[in-house]
């Protein structure tokens, strides 16, 4: 009961603001300029800063599991791999099939990780949260702007007949190396990923933070998750988020069951135990990041269904979490 409570104080929080960014457009506080504005302004700015910050204090080098990291790095990938080779057979639109891979594997790791952590196991954590979001963060991003960006491509349309030459070859692969190309600076020039980079070499070279610029980057970071909530519960459309109801509910399920089931036996066999577990089972099993949503929308997808599995997984993964802790829990391994 304490754990289904805790989980409910941790997410509902979350699921509520989405409601009430819902109710303020329909009172007309939060129209879809502000909601663009918002999403914008999360995208480019607190949102790079709320990376930046959970990793910039972090004592990586103090804390350092090689074994875990690449448990949480090779998993990451994994997950990422299957999950875009089944999406074809449940999405047929390309544009959708884009926000459904990664409304299913993306994790709000920085956002319910630590959280979770010293929730169990106090404010002296070993560090395996900061450690989980190294192996698992920057993949989620760089593939996100890589899977986002070629499916919106597709979504766009393919060469028509006329556009190609005599070959039928020479302007389609020209056009697969702008692709390319603009794929490579998409993800050098992704706010969220310089964030990251940004938030590491600051922790690895030990640069210190003034308490103004501490309070600075504190503040403009404890804006990415209400703004950007709002935002996409402003955006939201009923109508169009129940045509895609059944990925919804499929990404929702792979996201808080599935990847669980199959990878955290893998990880106790492989001796992972406590802190560690409950590091893996957040970066697995943990609601889809709102995020998801507002890189989609910042890339020109129309971000209904990133939202429906966002809302899904984030009202049912205080009961997922809870039941999976219980089990943990109940074999003694946490």
């Amino acid at each position: 009961m304490d754990n289904l409570i805790f989980s409910l104080n941790v997410t509902l929080p979350i699921f509520l603001l989405m409601v009430l960014g819902y109710i303020f457009n329909k009172l007309g506080i939060i129209d879809e300029k502000a909601s663009s504005w918002m999403n914008k302004f999360v995208f480019k700015i607190a949102l790079p800063v709320l990376v930046f910050e959970d990793l910039a204090s972090q004592d990586f080098a103090g804390t350092w599991d090689g074994k875990f990291v690449l448990f949480c790095f090779f998993v990451t990938a994994l997950s990422i791999a299957v999950i875009s080779l089944i999406s074809k057979f449940i999405v047929k639109e390309k544009a959708k099939r884009g926000e459904f891979i990664q409304g299913a594997y993306r994790s709000s790791a920085a956002l319910l990780g630590i959280a979770f952590i010293q929730n169990i196991y106090g404010e002296m954590s070993s560090g395996m949260g900061p450690l989980m979001i190294l192996g698992s963060v920057p993949l989620y991003n760089i593939f996100a702007v890589i899977i986002l960006m070629v499916t919106a491509n597709d979504s766009e349309g393919a060469i028509s007949a006329e556009e190609k030459d005599a070959s039928g070859n020479a302007v389609e692969k020209n056009e697969k190396s702008k692709l390319i190309k603009s794929t490579a600076v998409g993800i050098v020039k992704n706010p969220i990923i310089i964030g990251i980079f940004v938030g590491m070499l600051w922790s690895i070279l030990h640069i210190p933070q003034p308490k103004i610029f501490e309070t600075l980057v504190g503040n403009v970071a404890r804006l990415a998750t209400p703004l950007g909530l709002m935002a996409m519960g402003a955006a939201f459309d009923i109508k169009k988020a129940l045509k895609e109801v059944k990925p919804a509910v499929i990404a929702s399920i792979i996201k808080l069951f599935v990847l669980v089931a199959i990878f955290l036996p893998i990880a106790v066999k492989l001796g992972f135990s406590g802190e560690q577990l409950i590091a893996i089972l957040v970066m697995l099993g943990s609601a889809t990041t709102v995020s998801c949503y507002i890189m989609a929308k910042s890339m020109d997808h129309d971000g209904v269904l990133s939202s429906s599995i966002v809302m899904l997984t984030t009202f049912g993964c205080s009961f997922s979490l809870t039941f999976w802790l219980f089990i943990l829990k109940s074999l003694g391994l946490v």
